[in-house]
């Protein structure tokens, strides 16, 4: 399918019409390009879903890695405007996955940064995480080998920053640490 630019904004009921092979996010009824992960990138998010796949087997709780589509505030007639794929999330309430994806915050999203998506994850995506009341937000730096981690408290991030030796706790799943030397192993 070509570029489905008909519009100057566009909604969740646009963005299922789309071609699968389209990659594309929606920040507020536009139409945010999504550029194809390098091999870093690929990396790191394989290891961080393994570590996390790990730890929630026999549990509740679902880990999921892109594309997976999220709707941070869905509404009933697809008329929301903002939907994101991030690079990995893990959803606690099975009552907000349907076949599409996740209808309302993730517990825990992941966002692995390239320089050409530092600002997007760091400042709009960060913004809407919060005030959608995503739990815990990851920012992973594949270059600094490091991650920064956003945990929500009285609707605002407090944000902890762990390198490459370090194990990250993640604070919506109970005694989950990551090995984050593991993650950027080289």
């Amino acid at each position: 399918m070509p570029l489905p630019l008909q519009s100057d904004t566009y909604t969740y009921a646009d963005f299922l019409e789309w071609d699968e092979s389209f990659r594309a996010e929606l920040l507020d009824g536009e139409i945010v390009m999504m550029a194809p992960p390098t091999t870093k990138h690929q990396r790191v998010s394989g290891e961080l879903s393994y570590q996390i796949r790990g730890y929630l087997e026999g549990k509740p709780c679902k880990v999921f890695t892109a594309p997976f589509a999220v709707r941070l505030f869905p509404q009933k007639d697809n008329s929301d405007d903002t939907v994101f794929e991030p690079d990995i999330v893990v959803i606690c309430d099975p009552a907000k996955l349907d076949d599409k994806g996740c209808n309302g915050a993730p517990d825990l999203v992941i966002e692995i940064i390239s320089p050409s998506t530092a600002k997007y994850d760091r400042i709009l995506k960060f913004r809407k995480y919060q005030s959608a009341g995503v739990k815990e937000y990851w920012i992973v730096d594949p270059e600094l080998k490091s991650v920064e981690v956003c945990i929500l408290e009285n609707s605002r991030y407090v944000m902890y920053v762990y390198e490459e030796t370090e194990k990250a706790p993640v604070s919506v799943l109970k005694d989950c640490e990551i090995d984050l030397q593991k993650v950027f192993a080289e």
